[in-house]
């Protein structure tokens, strides 16, 4: 974590612990996450109770602070079990949880009244007076509503003087504030109770009455249609603009995404905003910030509402954009020797393959693999997704580096 206390804080999503490790490495003030129920994002591994108090506790001793999501909208027969989870993350004793819940709310106000309140984004305030009401209930920051321009975000600061945070990065979702019910009616899977089947993704058609099973598409294009699918949020070249506004915290989406995601959202924002903080008066956007940025799957990039700009509300009317730059292959467990680590595969490598390493501090850095082996020291000319390899390159890594191959295939994670 930074010194400076007047820092804008930068707040990661961490999805499970190699995540939550991957954001404190790459530079995350604090990291938001969930337990295994009672948050909104059931399916992105999450964390037991054991877990979370192993989560705080390496958090909190490399300086990062952790908020604990349980944001659901729970039904009647979950307010006991959330009653005495909240107890259970009084003992843990994380630096917030997130809620939206007025019921869970009032609950953690009787039964952990020494952890902050923050306000899930959920709740969508849109104004001072709700942000006051919020305030009155013992809400201690807000996360603001994704429909807010940057100018109603800093009319919110000003009249309310409460600790805003925004999301400045990652999917947005295309209904009011996230509450979405098409995957409830189309999948039996309710998004609002953190099983989202995201079916504003899925592609779609029409079909006439009269012709069964002939399907048109919405646009011309062969891969159909795409109509709800939202481009993504990237603020990368606003942060002057979010943090003069007043907001105390810049929050990546991604709780549910890889750790290459994690890492290079992370380290990018990262970036930029202590560029900021140590010059404001000569900030720019840095080419390479944006550049890093299109590595990762993503549908596009827009602005969102926060420029009140029209244009950036259009879907992306396409799939997910892949990298044609680099694909993201593995993680760096230890390193063995000044040329030699043992690595994790996530995506096929092969002998000789030109890599770039992403490590948490300095530049990207190109490289090559000279050789790989396998655990028994046997050379191999490739290694597979999901194993253990020690592979040989012409420089050093460090542990939780990440590397890509370098081609023209997607991005594959």
């Amino acid at each position: 974590m930074h010194d400076n206390e007047n820092k804008i804080e930068l707040l990661a999503p961490a999805g499970n612990f190699e995540k939550l490790e991957i954001a404190v490495a790459f530079g995350a003030d604090a990291v938001y996450l969930g337990g295994k129920d009672f948050s909104l994002r059931n399916f992105s591994g999450n964390f037991t109770l054991e877990e979370l108090r192993r989560a705080v506790a390496f958090a909190h001793r490399n300086g990062v602070k952790v908020y604990v999501a349980c944001n659901i909208y729970p039904r009647n027969h979950e307010l006991e079990p959330i009653a005495s989870y909240l107890e259970a993350l009084g003992e843990i004793g994380p630096d917030a949880v997130i809620a939206a819940d007025p019921g869970i709310i009032e609950e953690a106000r009787k039964r952990i009244p020494g952890i902050p309140l923050h306000l899930s984004t959920q709740a969508n305030v849109t104004s001072a007076g709700s942000a006051q009401f919020w305030k009155r209930q013992g809400v201690a920051r807000i996360n603001a509503a994704r429909e807010l321009s940057i100018d109603e975000i800093r009319e919110l600061v000003q009249k309310t003087s409460m600790p805003v945070e925004a999301f400045v990065h990652g999917a947005m979702c295309i209904a009011y504030s996230g509450r979405c019910l098409l995957s409830s009616f189309l999948a039996d899977r309710d998004g609002n109770r953190g099983m989202c089947s995201q079916p504003c993704r899925w592609k779609y058609a029409v079909m006439e009455e009269t012709r069964p099973g002939q399907y048109f598409p919405f646009m011309q294009d062969e891969r159909g249609s795409y109509v709800f699918n939202s481009r993504d949020l990237c603020m990368i070249e606003h942060l002057p603009e979010l943090i003069q506004a007043g907001i105390c915290a810049l929050k990546i989406e991604g709780r549910m995404k890889g750790i290459h995601y994690v890492a290079t959202t992370v380290k990018t924002y990262r970036e930029a905003v202590d560029a900021y903080h140590e010059n404001p008066n000569t900030y720019r956007t840095r080419p390479h910030w944006i550049e890093e940025l299109g590595k990762v799957t993503e549908r596009g990039h827009c602005t969102g509402f926060y420029l009140k700009d029209p244009e950036q509300l259009r879907p992306n009317y396409g799939p997910a954009a892949p990298c044609a730059h680099a694909r993201f292959a593995g993680k760096v467990i230890e390193p063995i020797s000044e040329d030699t680590v043992a690595v994790f595969v996530r995506n096929k490598i092969i002998k000789g393959d030109a890599i770039e390493i992403l490590a948490p501090k300095g530049p990207l850095r190109r490289d090559r693999i000279l050789e790989i082996l396998n655990g028994q020291g046997c050379p191999m000319p490739h290694a597979q997704p999901n194993t253990q390899a020690v592979i040989r390159l012409t420089g050093p890594c460090g542990a939780n580096d990440l590397f890509r191959t370098i081609h023209d295939k997607g991005d594959g994670e």
